[in-house]
């Protein structure tokens, strides 16, 4: 099964909607969503009882702080060199997977900003902060290796893409939060940090959606040919 994207205007709604909610988290924060599917969002405790409280964090990964020193291993690459470095392994990986590059690159730098030594306070690892449980799920053996780490993390996106029938929203939310959060709240799950880090994903999904046209357009992409290495598949993933 393919990722098949959500209709772009439809897409478009979703995203404004993320972005639109507060970036403060120290208060609390309450949403719900009208008879339109239109999600509205208050850092004032209303009086109506159809507003939801959103938690600060979730369970797992969802509970990994942004902030300065919160990172066992924070990230300490800032050369520009690092968000070409692993080309060979992001293009390799959305195409057995077929997952958008676009989609890859804005995991990885929300994720870990394309250093792979990064461990988060949940203990997530490497350049797309797999939980341990997750890689050993995707068949990642060595989570600070970019390329298993990489094919891992794609693997896990395939999974989720699969699992929300292509919904690019709920593919991100899972891949944060976990599939069983986004199946038991119906969608995105009400955790400050999820509603973050998926507003966050697609901006950068847009943002790289359009240097990999201007790539293609220029004809500077160049795809991996097939290697000899054998690499994990989804066939014995429960899709």
């Amino acid at each position: 099964m393919r990722l098949t994207l959500l209709p772009f205007v439809l897409a478009f709604v979703l995203a404004f909607v993320l972005l639109a909610a507060p970036r403060q988290v120290a208060a609390d924060i309450y949403m719900y969503k009208d008879k339109n599917g239109v999600t509205h969002f208050t850092n004032i405790k209303p009086k109506r009882s159809k507003y939801k409280r959103l938690y600060k964090q979730g369970p797992g990964k969802a509970a990994r702080r942004r902030c300065k020193g919160c990172d066992r291993v924070a990230a300490k690459d800032s050369s520009k060199a690092r968000f070409t470095r692993y080309d060979k392994f992001i293009y390799g990986a959305a195409r057995l997977y077929k997952i958008p590059v676009a989609l890859i690159r804005a995991v990885i730098e929300s994720e870990s900003d394309y250093d792979p030594r990064v461990v988060s306070s949940t203990n997530a690892k490497g350049l797309m902060q797999l939980m341990p449980l997750t890689a050993k799920a995707m068949g990642v053996t060595d989570s600070f290796d970019p390329r298993e780490n990489i094919y891992g993390g794609t693997r896990y996106l395939r999974v989720m893409a699969n699992t929300f029938n292509g919904n690019l929203v709920l593919t991100v939310a899972g891949y944060h939060a976990g599939p069983g959060a986004v199946a038991r709240y119906k969608g995105v799950p009400p955790y400050v940090t999820t509603h973050k880090y998926v507003r966050v994903v697609i901006r950068r999904y847009y943002k790289y959606q359009k240097r990999e046209a201007a790539k293609r357009k220029a004809g500077t992409v160049r795809l991996p040919g097939p290697r000899r290495r054998s690499v994990p598949t989804t066939r014995n993933v429960g899709e």
